[in-house]
């Protein structure tokens, strides 16, 4: 994953298009955010992601009853005794109708939000941990294309919701595919702080980690290793995890 022996670039070369980088951020991303680094652009991994994102979203909103998941997860509460049907249902109905519009602003600015975070997560390590300077446009492209790789991931959720067990979700909605540890627990069986930490354990939340590291190795001139900014990302990581952890042992 590290980008040392790489041969810099002469600044007037033509940086790849769009598509290289696309392929390359999976195949062989130091070369390809090397030319990213050299060349930024977000405009098109930003837009291809949206794009992706929204159209994932609108088909589980399609296919899923939003307020199926509310009222299984009111109904396998602690306080579901207490609550009479009547105002369970307008309860329900309420909190479905909400979530469904969160649903839809989500799958239009999660993108953003993502890759502007850890867009300035890159800068702020790379400045105060191993002194290196990088502009905003730079590490925001670095952001931005390193996102790319939760495209087979979403592509995988919306094949579970066209194809799947509804039911799963329903119950299960924050583990929706194969592809984090929460999708194997049984949510009624499951503590809560276990299932919170099993669904922050995702293959590709760790994917993206990992271009991140190599995306911000190769901005840094060598000031960092790819290994050393994967454990930034990887310790805010453990660090919201715990948080999560700990949100849920409180409301269980």
């Amino acid at each position: 994953m590290g980008t040392a022996g790489a041969v810099p670039l002469p600044e007037d070369q033509p940086g790849q298009s769009f598509l290289s980088r696309f392929v390359g951020v999976f195949l062989s991303p130091g070369e390809t955010f090397e030319d990213i680094v050299r060349k930024p652009d977000f405009v098109a991994p930003l837009v291809v992601s949206i794009v992706i994102a929204v159209s994932a979203t609108e088909l589980f909103l399609a296919k899923i009853d939003m307020a199926a998941i509310i009222r299984w997860a009111m109904e396998h509460s602690s306080r579901a005794a207490s609550v009479p049907p009547e105002q369970m249902e307008q309860m329900v109905g309420k909190i479905a109708h909400f979530q469904t519009i969160a649903a839809h602003v989500a799958g239009v600015v999660w993108v953003p939000i993502v890759a502007l975070v850890t867009a300035l997560i890159g800068m702020l390590a790379l400045s105060t941990v191993f002194g290196g300077k990088l502009s905003f446009k730079t590490a925001f492209s670095i952001a931005s294309y390193a996102y790319l790789v939760n495209i087979p991931e979403t592509l995988i959720l919306s094949v579970m919701v066209l194809f799947g067990d509804p039911q799963h979700i329903i119950s299960n909605p924050q583990n929706p595919a194969p592809v984090t540890l929460g999708f194997f627990l049984d949510p009624t069986t499951t503590s809560k702080p276990l299932m919170s930490l099993a669904s922050s354990v995702d293959i590709f939340t760790f994917w993206l980690m990992a271009v991140l590291a190599i995306g911000f190795a190769a901005a840094s001139a060598r000031r960092a290793k790819t290994s050393s900014m994967f454990s930034v990302y990887f310790g805010l990581w453990v660090v919201w995890a715990l948080i999560k952890m700990g949100v849920s042992t409180l409301s269980g």
